[in-house]
């Protein structure tokens, strides 16, 4: 992996940075490569529990490189024509480690896609929000499909149809950011979630919770209740469910194993 995309992990903390601050984090055709490397390293990283992505300097990702648009949208080996074309995760590729977006400055077109991507967003004071891609005379399309469910339609509409900017308040009202922070406490913020969720909630039912919340949304009600209840069987014969129970008879905390 070259180094417009880094992977660091500490303890159970992976942190993806988007890492081409000279051009906002946009991305082209390397960086394309490199991010779809970094959540497959996420994806097999054992000891990886939760993940931050972020972005270097005063942006989160400013969208596709226009000097190189071809090679973001994947006009090469790594196409979306291509099946599977599910290679990163704000395109679908699928991760069940609970993924937090810590935006720092601005997140347009492709950068929006990954945040509302992920399963909590929180973001600086400074963050910009937007989908300019009908102001270039083009839609954007997993923006498109991902917004109306996640703020509804009316706030995905004014992101979607205007392309306009939009500010992290009104980011927060439209319920696309869960928390806006000072910008310099905006990393601590996300490491001590991240922290939150690796002390209080076993990791494989953390991870069952999100499939079964994700892969709800397609389902029938009645189908999707009995994938839920598959998986709950699944993660009851756990190492982990075994530790919390022996764990709960003793009056102790559970130390949880990812197993």
């Amino acid at each position: 992996m070259t180094n417009t995309v880094t992977y660091e992990r500490d303890g159970h903390i992976a942190t993806i940075t988007y890492n081409r601050p000279d051009a906002l984090n946009a991305v082209n055709g390397e960086l394309r490569r490199d991010l779809n490397a970094a959540w497959e390293q996420l994806r097999t990283d054992d000891e990886a529990w939760v993940a931050i992505v972020t972005g270097a300097g005063r942006a989160f990702c400013a969208g596709a490189d226009l000097k190189d648009p071809g090679s973001a949208v994947g006009n090469d080996d790594h196409s979306f024509w291509e099946v599977p074309s599910f290679t990163s995760l704000e395109s679908g590729k699928e991760i069940w480690k609970p993924v937090i977006a810590a935006v720092n400055g601005y997140a347009i077109g492709f950068g929006l896609t990954m945040v509302a991507a992920c399963d909590i967003v929180i973001a600086s004071e400074r963050a910009e929000f937007g989908f300019p891609e009908v102001q270039l005379g083009v839609p954007t399309v997993q923006g498109a499909v991902r917004m109306p469910k996640m703020i509804g339609w009316q706030n995905a509409m004014e992101l979607l149809l205007f392309g306009d900017r939009i500010n992290a308040d009104r980011a927060k009202e439209m319920g696309l950011v869960m928390e806006v922070v000072l910008h310099e406490d905006l990393m601590d913020e996300a490491r001590a979630l991240a922290t939150r969720l690796i002390e209080k909630s076993a990791p494989l039912a953390v991870r069952a919770t999100k499939e079964i919340a994700r892969r709800g949304q397609e389902m029938g009600f009645v189908e999707a209740i009995r994938f839920g209840e598959t998986m709950r069987k699944v993660a009851a014969v756990t190492e982990d469910a075994k530790a919390f129970r022996t764990a709960a008879a003793a009056g102790e905390t559970p130390v949880w194993q990812a197993r």
